[in-house]
């Protein structure tokens, strides 16, 4: 049975990953100072044999007693309301958190992935986003400690790949979403539901015409594990490819939830990404990876699990 730490296990993508893991008989040992996670998230896994949880701020140093096959690192803030909230966090969980855990994998000699983002491309000039694209972030915007942070992590990630011959991934990740998250995210996935399930606005903030893309959690989670235990050491992009305006999703969610909600307009926030879409082709070709959750599907699913919850 191979053994698997991943921090920010507590969070949305996280407890995600460590159930999945766990089915794969995976031993998992989730770390999180619930910063943003939550044990909730977790409490089903808990009575597990091969399920470990440990409460840890991963810009300290780390210390685990057994030797771990893979180290995978989540752990950040990654809503736009948290991280602006707290910018130190999050720095220091891209820069001290990365190094701590790289540090780790050596040590253990264990493969390493690091979750990182679309963010690292800014707002950016080229659409959809291939992996050789440097991006157009601003450095001390209010998003920079983010997008700063995570191209950080790349950089060091990619050091100790040729420097010490670590076997290290990276993922970068795009608007991910289904159960779990959390309803005062921020994000425009959960504000859209609750907003359309109380039968409140549904705020658009500019005029709805930037675009994303919508990936179902089941489906990057599969790509994760695709990319984990492949020899490919260079980024690759994990989203769905599909492009939708923020208006065309308001109104999907309006119309999935028969919500009265009235759709209300907003200004823009600061260097808020005008145009948002990955360029899958490498995950196609090397992995055998694309989403297959379509997003009506995706979003009934989510929908259903924000009114039960």
């Amino acid at each position: 049975m191979k053994t698997v730490l991943i921090t920010g296990g507590a969070g949305f993508i996280g407890s995600h990953l460590c159930e999945f893991l766990l089915n794969k008989n995976y031993k998992v040992i989730a770390m999180d100072n619930l910063a943003t996670g939550s044990i909730k998230n977790i409490e089903h896994l808990r009575g597990s044999q091969n399920f470990e949880y440990l409460h840890h701020d991963v810009s300290k140093h780390i210390v685990i007693n057994e030797e771990l096959d893979f180290v995978l690192h989540l752990a950040s803030p990654a809503s736009p309301v948290d991280y602006q909230k707290i910018p130190i966090q999050t720095l220091k969980a891209g820069s001290l958190g990365t190094h701590n855990t790289l540090g780790l994998a050596l040590a253990k000699k264990a493969k390493y992935l690091l979750a990182s983002t679309s963010e690292v491309y800014g707002d950016p000039l080229v659409n959809p986003q291939p992996e050789s694209y440097w991006g157009n972030v601003n450095p001390i915007g209010l998003r920079g400690c983010y997008d700063e942070a995570k191209r950080f992590a790349e950089a060091l990630t990619m050091a100790y790949h040729r420097i010490h011959k670590l076997d290290t991934k990276i993922t970068r990740i795009f608007n991910t979403y289904g159960q779990r998250m959390r309803k005062n995210d921020g994000r425009v996935v959960p504000n859209f539901i609750m907003q359309a399930l109380k039968n409140e606005p549904i705020t658009v903030y500019g005029d709805g015409k930037q675009t994303r893309s919508f990936c179902y959690v089941d489906d990057l989670i599969e790509g994760i594990r695709k990319l984990m235990i492949s020899g490919i050491n260079e980024p690759v992009n994990m989203g769905n490819s599909e492009e939708h305006t923020i208006l065309e999703f308001a109104q999907a969610i309006k119309k999935l939830t028969k919500s009265k909600s009235k759709i209300t307009f907003n200004p823009l926030p600061a260097d808020d990404p005008h145009v948002r879409c990955p360029d899958i082709a490498k995950a196609r070709q090397l992995l055998g990876w694309q989403p297959k959750v379509g997003l009506n599907e995706g979003l009934a699913r989510t929908i259903e699990w924000f009114k039960s919850n």
